[in-house]
C-alpha cells in the first residue's frame, strides 16, 4: 500500500510539473514590425523578357499564439510598395525603337497564415516558421495597361523573440516569400514565373 501511495505521489507530482510547463508555454501576443524587402529579378522567354520588382520598406502585423514548442500558429498581415519594372530586349520590327520597358507603381497587401515551432530559453525565444497565404499586387490608380495580380504566396522563416519585460520584447526575424511574379502590365506576356523576396525584420511585441 505504502509502495502504491509513492507511485500515485509521484506521478501526481509528474502531471502537475507537466501541466505547469505546458501552461508557462502558452503565450499569445500581438506585434509589430518594419522590414526592407529584396526581391530576386525575373527572366522569361529565353532571357529576352524581364522583370524587377523595386526594393522597399514595409511593415508587418502579426497576431500569434502558441500552445508548445511543436503547436503554435500567427495570423499575419504585411504592406509594401511593390513597384515593377518589366522590359524587352528582343528582336523589334524595323522601324520600331527598343528595347521596350515598362515601370509601374503598384502597392502589395500580404495576408497569411503560418505555424511555428519555437522553444523558451531564459528571456529569449528562438522560433522557425512556415506558412501559405494571398500577395495582392494593386496597381496605382491612374495608370493605363495595368490590372491587379492576385497569387498565393509561400512563406517561411526564421527569428528570435527578446523579452525586456514581463510583457513586452523585441522581436527579430528573417521571412523569405516565394510566389509567381506578380503580372500587372498588359503590355507584357505572362511569364508564369517564381520569384523570391527576402524580407529581414525587426518590431516589437506585446505579450498578454
Amino acid at each position: 500500500m505504502r509502495l502504491n501511495c509513492s507511485k500515485l505521489g509521484l506521478a501526481l507530482a509528474i502531471f502537475f510539473v507537466v501541466v505547469g510547463s505546458v501552461a508557462r508555454a502558452q503565450t499569445t501576443d500581438v506585434a509589430l514590425s518594419l522590414y526592407g524587402t529584396f526581391n530576386s529579378r525575373t527572366s522569361y522567354n529565353i532571357g529576352l523578357e524581364n522583370q524587377t520588382s523595386a526594393n522597399a520598406a514595409g511593415g508587418l502585423i502579426e497576431f500569434r499564439h502558441i500552445s508548445n514548442p511543436l503547436v503554435g500558429f500567427e495570423a499575419t498581415y504585411s504592406f509594401n510598395r511593390a513597384n515593377q519594372v518589366y522590359s524587352y530586349t528582343g528582336p523589334t520590327p524595323v522601324g520600331s525603337a527598343g528595347p521596350f520597358s515598362s515601370a509601374v507603381s503598384a502597392n502589395a497587401h500580404e495576408i497569411t497564415g503560418d505555424w511555428l515551432f519555437s522553444f523558451h530559453v531564459g528571456n529569449v525565444r528562438p522560433f522557425a516558421l512556415a506558412g501559405v497565404g494571398l500577395l495582392l499586387n494593386e496597381p496605382v490608380s491612374g495608370q493605363s495597361q495595368t490590372t491587379s495580380s492576385n497569387e498565393p504566396v509561400y512563406v517561411y522563416g526564421a527569428g528570435l523573440d527578446w523579452g525586456l519585460m514581463p510583457h513586452l520584447g523585441l522581436r527579430f526575424q528573417y521571412r523569405g516569400n516565394v510566389y509567381k511574379a506578380p503580372e500587372i502590365a498588359t503590355a507584357f506576356g505572362s511569364s508564369n514565373a517564381f520569384t523570391h523576396t527576402a524580407e529581414p525584420m525587426i518590431g516589437a511585441y506585446f505579450r498578454f
